[in-house]
């Protein structure tokens, strides 16, 4: 006897959680996003806090976070030239998750030594 399927009497979020997953669930988006909370920084210091990602990918990634105005790219007028990336309002808005993400990561890490 195979038992019923039941109904999932929990709201939907389907559309506003894929969306919102859509912008961050890039592999390394939470980890640029986490590191221009502080404010902004260029290209090589994010290859700095960001040791295991590859070059091509943090490419990739930067400018899908611009073309979806989670971030900003401002070119600074030195030689040789340099490009600073900085969060937009929509991307600060975030951080309150990520920060969230962070901190039961923190917990889990923390019963796992245990």
């Amino acid at each position: 006897m195979s038992l019923p399927c039941r109904k999932n009497r929990t709201p939907h979020p389907q559309c506003a959680l894929s969306d919102c997953m859509s912008f961050i669930g890039g592999a390394w988006t939470p980890n640029i996003i986490w590191y221009l909370s502080t404010g902004p920084r260029r290209f090589s210091e994010l290859r700095s806090d960001i040791p295991l990602v590859s070059a091509k990918v943090l490419t990739q990634r930067l400018r899908e976070l611009e073309e979806r105005g989670i971030l900003s790219r401002a070119v600074m007028d030195t030689s040789p030239p340099s490009v600073e990336y900085a969060l937009t309002a929509l991307g600060l808005e975030f951080m309150p998750v990520i920060q969230a993400i962070a901190e039961v990561g923190q917990r889990l890490k923390a019963r796992a030594a245990a």
